[in-house]
């Protein structure tokens, strides 16, 4: 057999994916290289796509805290995997409602959920809300519960059910089950590929917030990661600007405020690098049907 000829075009079609793709990898070579970087050589050249002079003192930095970090990774992971679980459950639960055909109240649900996207009831009531009336303060729920139904996504899923054929339900229902198991054996395991792609959202969302814990969480146990780093960055940031003592002050100069940065942000990445290729096969596919049909 010959081997497969590729025409110019495919070529040249290939090799600008190739160098696009290699382009998306360089802020994130960078970000690794100033967080081996010394504070003066990212002051004097910038970020480069390697360390002038390999230093860990950031990653020093960070393991005088690691306790705290260890902890901030527990509740961190555990918001983001209960919280992805069960907005999964409640936002998918939704979109079957409302892509029933025979459901009576379906287009008054589509509404009410457009009128969530287009409103909102401001900070204040909302921090009443969820302070005084839910009890959420100090809580781990407090970063769970706020964002656990999300009408854009609820609608993305509701667009993708929508294209299943009605004659699936009505087979269903004629074999004796009910809209639950309608809904837990047959549309699920069909949806598994919007299913998947909206899961990787609402986890992206739950691991990068810190401003649900800014605002609900006092305690340092229950802090996020986050949160955590932020009010990290954001104590060296006031150091090196405080002038109320020079002892501070030539301390604080010393810090590496900019490769902490760097560092902090390879630190919190890495979960989320490691969850995108098991979701990779059913992202493009969810997102595009989804989005499309309906």
């Amino acid at each position: 057999m010959y081997p497969k000829r590729y025409s110019i075009g495919q070529i040249v079609i290939v090799a600008i994916i190739s160098l696009f793709s290699l382009s998306c990898l360089l802020p994130f070579i960078m970000v690794i290289s100033g967080s081996l970087s010394t504070e003066k050589d990212i002051m004097d050249y910038g970020y480069s796509l390697f360390p002038r002079n390999v230093s860990f003192d950031s990653y020093r930095i960070l393991i005088l805290g690691s306790n705290r970090i260890v902890d901030a990774y527990a509740i961190s992971i555990i918001v983001t995997v209960v919280g992805t679980v069960l907005s999964l459950l409640v936002t998918s639960m939704g979109a079957y409602a409302m892509a029933r055909r025979s459901f009576k109240y379906r287009n008054v649900l589509s509404i009410y959920a457009i009128i969530t996207l287009l409103f909102n009831g401001g900070l204040v009531p909302w921090y009443i809300i969820c302070v005084r009336y839910l009890e959420l303060k100090d809580t781990m729920w407090a970063m769970i519960l706020p964002p656990l139904a999300n009408a854009f996504n609820m609608f993305l899923i509701r667009n993708f059910m929508m294209a299943m054929p009605e004659d699936l339900h009505e087979s269903a229902k004629m074999d004796g089950a009910g809209e639950f198991r309608i809904y837990a054996q047959l549309i699920v395991p069909l949806a598994k590929p919007v299913l998947a792609t909206i899961g990787l959202f609402i986890s992206l969302n739950y691991w990068n917030d810190w401003f649900l814990g800014l605002m609900f969480v006092d305690k340092q146990e229950l802090q996020p990661l986050q949160l955590l780093l932020r009010t990290l960055i954001s104590n060296v940031e006031f150091l090196r600007s405080s002038s109320n003592a020079m002892d501070i002050q030539r301390i604080a100069s010393q810090l590496p405020s900019e490769s902490i940065k760097m560092a902090l942000t390879v630190v919190t990445i890495g979960p989320i690098i490691f969850l995108y290729p098991f979701l990779q096969r059913y992202f493009v596919k969810g997102l595009m049907v989804g989005a499309v049909k309906g």
